[in-house]
């Protein structure tokens, strides 16, 4: 795919950033992906499907007036940069009418960054294979997606930044029956067939158990261990609101007790945005670097704040590589020193909770945040689980959770990938540990 090629983004750059006027900046952000697509219902094949799709972000810049377009582009290099000719006219047209914008901010010194990263993928009929094999039996239910993804960025003033990787996410259920079923997922760069298997057998092991008669739980406060899927999700609506400098200043990040230290979390607690780590670009889309880390909580202290350029504008700091939302990309959070093997005989009698599902706050301001279980939850009595439990509600403070209620959290991170796809693949992920907390609040 010659989207994805290095000597076609070359020419497209030099077609969008070399021919601004005096006066003028311009920019180019690429986006290109050859990603395999292929959907299991009862293990075998539903659907099966490749896209291969760029997009070109062009933007025009005068003092402070800026307007960008984008256009799909189809591979022919000749009309692909008479395209970009075009809409840099239609914006340079426009520009006059745009009001001027106090808090833009983009690089003014020339900056550089290079990844590419080749993987291990598996063709789709292994994937297809692999699927069939391991799912014998069971009703497998899932959706693959791999294949290379490249993001690049170049502007008038020399900056060149290229990105591209080579990744594939794979999520699926085994269904039981009714609203009983264990879901788990598989991401990285490196495909082995045994890895997946083991993982489908896992979930093949916890699937017996929910023929079991379920256990009911009164409202209360139980023992639970969060396995790393039930983490990504806390953590992921923790990313919203809770970290940018916006919110911050203005009062309504969700960790505003964190950061006036009006609240502590446990000093086992180390969160940062490690964009070296995760597969998200190093580079905004203005064209800013991102430091390979950004520490956000350092043994249980809030110490940092995601910034873009434009709140670095209005507050009169340095700006650290953070998307329009300041929403992480990368979120990691470091992990203990509890064995994964040992988590459920660590957990003794309580909450087993693979997954949490419909996550938002119930109290912002407290951090306070409510969701449900939903999958795999177990009853564990002994270190052993024993039955299913039906779906339950939580209403618990993620600084009581991960304050005084962190007991450990497990000796290995797992991946967790952003699996939208809508529009285009997202390279977004998280690492996470499991972590084991006492007093876990049920409502309903």
């Amino acid at each position: 795919m010659k989207t994805l090629e290095r000597a076609y983004f070359d020419a497209l750059a030099d077609a969008a950033c070399t021919e601004a006027k005096p006066g003028e900046r311009s920019s180019l952000l690429l986006k290109a992906e050859a990603s395999d697509f292929i959907r299991f219902n009862h293990g075998a094949v539903r659907q099966a499907t490749q896209v291969e799709q760029a997009f070109a972000t062009v933007a025009l810049t005068q003092g402070r007036r800026r307007a960008e377009g984008r256009i799909t582009l189809g591979g022919r290099l000749d009309a692909d940069v008479a395209a970009l000719r075009t809409e840099l006219d239609a914006l340079r047209a426009l520009l006059p009418d745009v009001a001027e914008d106090p808090w833009l901010l983009l690089p003014e010194t020339a900056l550089h960054s290079e990844r590419h990263e080749r993987g291990e993928l598996p063709a789709p009929a292994q994937v297809v294979r692999c699927v069939g094999e391991a799912a014998r039996g069971l009703d497998f239910v899932g959706f693959h997606a791999a294949g290379p993804v490249l993001h690049a960025f170049a502007d008038s003033r020399g900056t060149r930044h290229w990105h591209h990787v080579e990744s594939f996410h794979t999520e699926w259920c085994l269904y039981h029956e009714a609203d009983k079923a264990v879901k788990a997922s598989y991401a990285g760069s490196q495909w082995r067939d045994d890895e997946f298997a083991r993982r489908v057998a896992e979930g093949a092991r916890q699937l017996a158990l929910l023929a079991r008669p379920p256990r009911a739980l009164a409202p209360g406060e139980y023992r639970a261990w969060l396995a790393p899927a039930a983490m990504a999700e806390l953590l992921s609506t923790l990313g919203w609101g809770g970290f940018g400098l916006k919110a911050r200043r203005t009062g309504t990040s969700t960790l505003m007790r964190l950061a006036r230290r009006d609240a502590v979390l446990s000093p086992l607690f180390e969160l940062a945005e490690h964009t070296a780590q995760g597969s998200a670009p190093g580079f905004t889309a203005e064209g800013f670097a991102r430091p390979a880390r950004v520490g956000l909580v350092e043994r249980g202290l809030a110490s940092g704040t995601l910034a873009n350029a434009r709140t670095a504008r209005e507050y009169g700091v340095e700006a650290n590589g953070a998307n329009a939302e300041e929403m992480p990309e990368s979120l990691s959070l470091a992990p203990g020193t509890l064995p994964e093997a040992q988590a459920m005989q660590a957990l003794g009698t309580g909450l087993w909770v693979s997954n949490l599902w419909y996550l938002n706050y119930s109290d912002r301001q407290a951090c306070r945040m409510t969701g449900m279980t939903r999958f795999a939850c177990l009853w564990v009595d002994g270190g052993e689980p024993v039955a299913p439990v039906g779906v339950m509600r939580f209403d618990d403070s993620f600084l009581r959770m991960f304050g005084e209620g962190l007991v450990g959290l497990s000796d290995r991170a797992e991946l967790i990938a952003d699996g939208e796809t809508y529009g285009e693949r997202r390279l977004a992920s998280m690492r996470t540990p499991g972590a084991l907390i006492d007093g876990w609040r049920l409502t309903l």
